[in-house]
């Protein structure tokens, strides 16, 4: 079996504040195929995004290590972590304040290509320019317009082209489409899949919304609090969620059905939290199914049936 393009262990990202340490990302593991997208989801607040910031050191990581094609990344110096970036980039949530607003279509794509001296001259930079333009579907007219003058779905065009610019693997996309309208987030979806089959682009796909992930996502990961605490191929994580807490936000996804409704799994207690939690489920507070050994200790990730992995004290973990 191949190594996998993108490898994390045991990563922390923590923060300090004035009550304590926040624990933002805490022991996270998991890998990603070559070609493949990772989906991850969870509630607003649980370390998605500072996950996919953390492995491509945007932020510095607080512990832990990223393997990216066999190579150690949290530990390179800055000139090499400059040069290895070409092959990892971002596309962000905020599809106006990720943009220079002072400049152009053309100079916004074209500033990762004069950085890295991509291209010989100015008019193949340009050429580069067009050719991006048009694999993500923006009309050339649209060359030196600004992006106050553009819609949301073409703003994040923008931000696809600059980040396809340097030819990268690996594409960390902090939910892309959940500042825009249903009808352009289906458009951006297809557009990114397209570009994963022509391109061999392996996508690490951060959102909250359960059918979107479930649309894009080879494998899905959930997280709670900084932690992972379920993760399975995207088929079989709708079909059998094992987690209580992925269980309950399974069952918020709304049906368009009269017939078909499921059984709403409400979860009730207080949130956990995060500044210096205590070595015990981080769940526990608001699970039907605590037990008194869910506050002995942090329950580890552990597989219960192939390429399924859960952390739940349930499980015998």
């Amino acid at each position: 079996m191949s190594e996998p393009l993108l490898r994390v262990e045991h990563l922390k990202k923590y923060f300090k504040s004035p009550k304590g340490t926040v624990h933002a990302v805490d022991d996270v593991s998991f890998t990603i195929e070559a070609g493949k997208t990772l989906g991850v989801v969870g509630e607003s607040g649980c370390g998605k995004s500072t996950l996919g910031r953390s492995i491509i050191r945007l932020q510095e990581p607080t512990a832990g290590n990223v393997l990216f094609d066999g190579k150690d990344i949290s530990k390179l110096s800055r000139d090499d972590l400059w040069r290895q970036r070409r092959e990892m980039q971002m596309i962000f949530q905020d599809p106006f304040s990720s943009l220079n607003p002072r400049m152009t279509i053309s100079q916004t794509i074209d500033e990762p290509l004069a950085l890295y001296n991509l291209c010989p001259d100015k008019l193949s930079r340009q050429k580069r320019v067009a050719e991006l333009m048009d694999i993500v579907g923006l009309a050339r007219r649209l060359y030196n317009t600004y992006p106050h003058e553009l819609d949301g779905g073409r703003r994040q065009r923008i931000g696809i082209a600059r980040a396809l610019a340097l030819n990268p693997k690996f594409i960390v996309c902090d939910e892309p489409v959940s500042a825009l309208d249903v009808s352009i987030q289906a458009q951006i979806l297809n557009l990114m899949q397209d570009l994963q089959r022509e391109l061999n682009l392996t996508y690490m796909f951060i959102t909250h919304d359960l059918s979107v992930v479930h649309h894009i996502s080879d494998d899905i990961m959930v997280m709670y609090l900084g932690q992972a605490i379920e993760k399975a191929p995207a088929e079989v994580l709708f079909a059998n969620p094992v987690h209580p807490y992925t269980k309950a936000l399974l069952s918020a996804i709304p049906i368009p059905s009269l017939h078909n409704r499921k059984e709403r799994v409400l979860m009730t207690g207080e949130l956990t939290s995060p500044i210096d939690p205590k070595p015990e489920c981080r769940f526990c507070s608001r699970c039907l199914y605590a037990q008194d050994a869910c506050g002995a200790g942090d329950p580890q990730l552990k597989e219960i049936e192939p390429d399924h992995f859960v952390s739940c004290f349930r499980f015998g973990i």
